[in-house]
């Protein structure tokens, strides 16, 4: 394996703990307080996020798996500039900000103020900002080899874009107070 590929699987090994442990640790510390997360999403908005979060999940293992799985560090470039590095970057700046959410959250529930609320939004702004990054990314790239598995890691970042970028940091932020 080469060694950028194995710290791309590192992070996200890592990372996606973080994200996970995250969540884990304040549902339970939370069990009660779940619906507190929803914040003003109505009813009827949430199946949309529901499936929104399972399909970010499918298209972050979409283009993961291409990054890791297709595409060859050595020849790997972004425009003219960058090269594989550039994707670790972006998985950081999605994988810390996502860890941040849940636990922000909560304090923001137990003691709301509005550093810790706009900290909040800039977080998801940071992750949906590294997920527009990602789709350029990988829409800039080469090389695109197999083109199956290119296109399906870019429709993948595309979908994981509309739910970070969209759903989670304009949508959720203007209707949780």
């Amino acid at each position: 394996m080469h060694p950028q590929t194995r710290t791309m699987l590192w992070l996200n090994l890592l990372g996606g703990a973080a994200v996970l442990g995250s969540y884990a640790y304040g549902l339970a510390r939370h069990p009660e307080g779940g619906e507190a997360l929803w914040g003003g999403v109505r009813p009827q908005l949430r199946p949309l996020y529901t499936a929104g979060m399972v399909l970010a999940a499918l298209g972050y293992l979409g283009f993961t798996t291409f990054l890791l799985v297709h595409l060859d560090p050595a020849d790997a470039r972004v425009g003219r500039r960058f090269r594989f590095p550039l994707f670790d970057w972006l998985y950081v700046g999605i994988l810390i900000p996502s860890a941040l959410w849940m636990p922000l959250t909560w304090g923001m529930i137990e003691q709301p103020s509005a550093a810790l609320w706009w900290g909040i939004r800039a977080i998801l702004a940071a992750v949906g900002l590294a997920a527009l990054g990602m789709v350029v990314a990988l829409g800039m790239g080469w090389p695109k080899a197999p083109r199956w598995a290119h296109r399906l890691a870019l429709v993948g970042s595309i979908v994981f874009l509309l739910h970070t970028g969209v759903l989670d940091a304009l949508v959720w932020p203007a209707v949780f107070g």
